[in-house]
């Protein structure tokens, strides 16, 4: 109970250090500036679905992404998380430059995306309830029930994200090639789901706004 406490403290006190920092103003100069743009828009929302939409994204979510992100470029991906392009791109930013480009593309709003109709019985039983006999967690449990997540927590709005993108990121879950979740969460549920129960999950979030 103590421990749990500490690390509420600990969380609470990032969040606040973050829009404390954060210069929404800034942050917008820089999306154009550093090449942001190219990849997600000009306002977070990607025109492309290999690309994350990152409009409306917690901003402590965005700023530990960015952290990580130049971490793993610096270590060759034996710490934080490796993206060949976005790493490249993260090694560019120092931590206030972090900051104003969280800060930014969190106050923007998202666009909504779409849920084929051949996936919503099955992704969101999957969502909603997980797989008990395969020992998958409800995907709800961290990310709320439209999948806004929670900032605090370190948990991901993927509500209306990308199908491509989810997709790939559930995988590279799964093959423990990206390993920057919060001890170890999203790569042991991702070991557990199957090539459909990801291609599901990935067109089912499109549309949970």
């Amino acid at each position: 109970m103590k421990r749990l406490g500490l690390l509420v403290c600990l969380t609470v006190g990032f969040s606040a250090s973050v829009f404390a920092k954060g210069d929404a103003q800034a942050g917008e100069e820089l999306v154009t500036s550093k090449g942001c743009i190219a990849c997600h828009g000009a306002d977070g929302n990607s025109p492309l679905d290999i690309y994350p939409s990152i409009a409306g994204q917690h901003a402590e979510y965005i700023a530990k992404q960015l952290r990580d992100l130049k971490l793993g470029g610096e270590t060759a991906g034996t710490e934080g998380r490796y993206d060949p392009v976005m790493s490249s791109q993260a090694a560019m930013l120092n931590e206030q430059e972090m900051l104003d480009l969280a800060a930014f593309l969190a106050s923007q709003e998202a666009k909504p995306g779409t849920t084929p109709e051949d996936v919503v019985e099955k992704g969101g039983q999957l969502y909603r309830g997980g797989d008990l006999d395969r020992g998958i967690t409800a995907c709800i449990a961290c990310h709320g029930p439209r999948g806004n997540g929670l900032g605090l927590a370190g948990f991901p709005d993927i509500s209306g994200q990308k199908a491509a993108y989810l997709k790939s990121q559930l995988e590279r879950f799964k093959a423990g090639t990206r390993a920057n979740d919060l001890n170890g969460m999203m790569r042991d549920i991702a070991a557990k789901l199957t090539d459909e129960d990801i291609e599901i999950l990935s067109q089912y979030l499109g549309g949970l706004h």
